[in-house]
């Protein structure tokens, strides 16, 4: 029973379940979790077509909501809600189970330290968004809100029953760490509180002074006397669950039936549909066990091979032993490292088997934890809470059974050692007598036809000589700084083809590329010398550019839906060599008074440009329809020159730039602007040696 514990708490807060409900992907969480997840969406931007309940939804209709959801795995902490323009962000949390969960987008003052009587919650806004903490999915809630799931009776019975095995003290829910024993239960609130946290969060006095607090053994009584609720339909309340419906998997009541929702769908008897996925999922239940009996005895096969590699260790050393002595004072000078060299074989065996009888220990006991919960599911009487997860529990029986396939009950390592001893050679050779071992690999060959550069971004192919048959387990590709500083490393990996991105533009860099394996690191393939783009060729970049700015002609032409400013960037930054692009005025209304110029990353892209310190820009400048701006950027002097119609606009407008910079310009909707790039430096310009005491990129 203890290794069903892990079944039984919400991923949310981390305790067992308490009034746990069905989401669609067949998850479950806490009703009091689930409303502390909600995001509420703008009004405007909430499609009927994408709104859904816990009971109105196929699988088919969830695939749908499923293409609105988006999630960052890379860990970058941010999770975001599609489906809409404006998606609320929200920083994302970990649960004590480590799941990531969202947090209430905007906490009440009182709600960030007081938790009150779930009766009082406020109503759920409309148009509020839910995402399920364990696959990630989202869904917006119709206008029942949570009403709409379904709750999990079964599973909050096996929950009572699995708390009421248990002796222990009960523990405080509000202790972020070491959760210290309950003091009181609020039988208002519904928490166990601790001395120290009843005092922090549940003060005597204010609204919290006519709270009833009482022993936990009392509210741990009151919980399990609260009556359970008659197994209704969500939709019609009033109407018990008598029929399932098989297109949806769902119980349905006649009501349901009558108005048409299911009427043209497959129904059968609800006690027949119990009786069926009972019997499928105690047949999948006994593949499974028959998985767990194979992992029990392979768990037995490893402990075994303990004490073999043990043993064959015992026997190596005694023959090396004998072998050594036998070549007297010559090979004692080499038995101490030859131990060494054996003995480390001999942890390395041992720690391979362990670390595979701890993995599939931790396998098996998820295994028994998931066949003890289904058996005590199987035991429910509950025809219709049965049939709510009855499919979810068969579908990660058969999950669960998959994972222990081919190869999962193989031993990684063999007992015997595969060390072998050359004793035949003379007295004179004995210096370099040493273990037969794999040796580093070979250095590998640059496919010269396949290594190209584009604009400033680096493609290399290598591959292994054609004769070598030494094991390789990955490659390091290595690149100098394109000024002839020393090499770096920039990919290791086991592909044998890279592309390096964010170079300097006219810049020469050399690189080289060089494999290794478990014996070490071979040597390095020939130096290969490539040259980046002179001239730089570029467009303007939607993924960082003001959700007002509208693009058009493969991102090179923009303007904006709003009369504010609005910036845009181009899709490459430039901190070395000259580089010069030009913008032509397509459209010029109503005074819309343009800003051209250069921009950091971090530039704020709801002002003009240059309001901030992080952008040089020209504005107005004598700027009509028609007219062609053009920027000159020279790093090697670190200056920004503008023209207008190719006159320049004056004298030098920047100096002293360094760092890296992207072409930019803000407008508003009274303007449309068309990017060129790729052009040459204008013949009136003459770069400069680059100032001793200039900028370093």
């Amino acid at each position: 029973m203890d290794e069903m514990e892990e079944e039984l708490k919400c991923p949310v807060c981390g305790s067992f379940y308490r009034e746990p409900i069905i989401l669609p992907c067949s998850h479950n969480i806490c009703l009091a979790c689930a409303r502390n997840i909600l995001v509420q969406t703008p009004d405007a931007e909430s499609p009927q077509s994408s709104r859904a309940s816990g009971s109105g939804v196929s699988d088919y209709d969830y695939l749908d909501l499923d293409k609105m959801s988006l999630y960052s795995e890379a860990d970058s902490g941010y999770g975001s809600y599609g489906g809409f323009v404006s998606a609320p962000t929200t920083p994302c949390q970990k649960s004590p189970n480590g799941v990531r969960v969202f947090p209430p987008t905007v906490p009440q003052p009182q709600q960030q330290h007081l938790l009150p009587h779930p009766g009082s919650l406020t109503p759920i806004p409309r148009n509020s968004c839910i995402t399920c903490p364990q696959c990630h999915r989202s869904l917006i809630l119709d206008d029942r809100g949570l009403r709409g799931f379904p709750k999990n009776r079964v599973l909050e019975g096996v929950v009572d029953r699995y708390q009421q095995s248990k002796a222990a003290a009960l523990k405080c829910q509000l202790c972020e760490k070491s959760p210290k024993e309950a003091t009181v239960m609020c039988e208002q609130c519904d928490v166990f509180y601790c001395d120290p946290c009843r005092l922090r969060c549940h003060p005597p006095r204010g609204p919290l002074a006519k709270h009833r607090l009482v022993p936990p053994a009392q509210g741990r009584i009151s919980r399990r006397a609260s009556p359970r609720k008659i197994s209704t339909c969500t939709e019609h309340e009033l109407e018990n669950l008598s029929m399932y419906c098989v297109q949806c998997k769902m119980p349905v009541c006649y009501q349901c039936l009558e108005e048409g929702k299911h009427g043209t769908h497959e129904v059968k008897a609800l006690g027949a549909m119990w009786k069926l996925h009972k019997g499928q999922l105690s047949q999948a239940l006994n593949g499974l066990s028959d998985r767990a009996t194979e992992a029990k005895e392979f768990l037995v096969q490893l402990k075994n091979m303990v004490q073999h590699i043990q043993e064959n260790g015992v026997e190596f050393e005694a023959c090396l032993v004998a072998q050594c002595d036998a070549l007297i004072d010559a090979l004692n000078r080499r038995k101490a490292q030859l131990l060494s060299q054996v003995n480390k074989e001999h942890e390395h065996k041992l720690k391979v088997v362990r670390d595979q009888i701890s993995h599939c220990t931790v396998k098996l006991r998820q295994t028994t934890g998931l066949m003890e919960y289904c058996l005590e599911v199987i035991k429910e009487n509950d025809p219709s809470g049965f049939l709510q997860i009855s499919d979810a529990l068969i579908r990660r029986v058969h999950m669960t059974e998959s994972q222990w396939g081919k190869g999962t009950l193989t031993p990684r390592m063999t007992s015997d050692f595969d060390l072998t001893l050359d004793s035949g050679p003379l007295l004179q050779t004995i210096h370099q007598l040493d273990f037969v071992q794999m040796k580093v690999p070979a250095a590998p060959m640059l496919q010269l036809e396949e290594c190209c550069t584009q604009n400033n971004s680096a493609t290399l192919s290598w591959k292994q000589p054609p004769l070598s048959t030494i094991t390789v387990e990955g490659y390091i590709l290595e690149l100098d700084d394109g000024n002839g500083g020393p090499f770096r490393e920039v990919y290791v990996g086991t592909e044998t083809i890279c592309t390096v991105d964010g170079l300097h533009f006219n810049s020469t860099y050399k690189s080289r590329v060089k494999a290794f394996n478990a014996s070490g690191v071979g040597q390095y393939s020939k130096t290969l010398i490539m040259q980046t783009s002179e001239i730089a060729w570029f467009t303007f970049d939607p993924a960082s550019a003001h959700p007002d700015i509208i693009f058009s002609n493969d991102n090179l032409t923009v303007t904006c839906n709003s009369y504010d400013d609005r910036v845009v960037l181009g899709n490459t930054a430039f901190s070395r060599g000259v580089h010069y692009w030009e913008m032509t005025v397509d459209r010029y209304d109503n005074h819309p008074d343009p800003a051209f110029g250069i921009a950091r990353s971090d530039v704020l892209k709801d002002v003009m440009l240059g309001k901030d310190d992080k952008a040089w820009a020209m504005t107005d400048g004598g700027i009509t329809k028609g007219a062609t701006i053009g920027v000159l950027l020279d790093f090697t002097r670190g200056i920004v020159i503008f023209l207008v119609n190719d006159e320049q606009q004056g004298p030098v407008a920047f100096e002293g730039l360094e760092g890296a910079y992207y072409p930019a310009i803000s407008l508003n909707r009274n303007v449309q602007v068309t990017l060129h790039t790729g052009l040459p430096i204008p013949d009136f310009y003459t770069p400069g040696e680059a100032d001793p005491t200039g900028s370093v990129c």
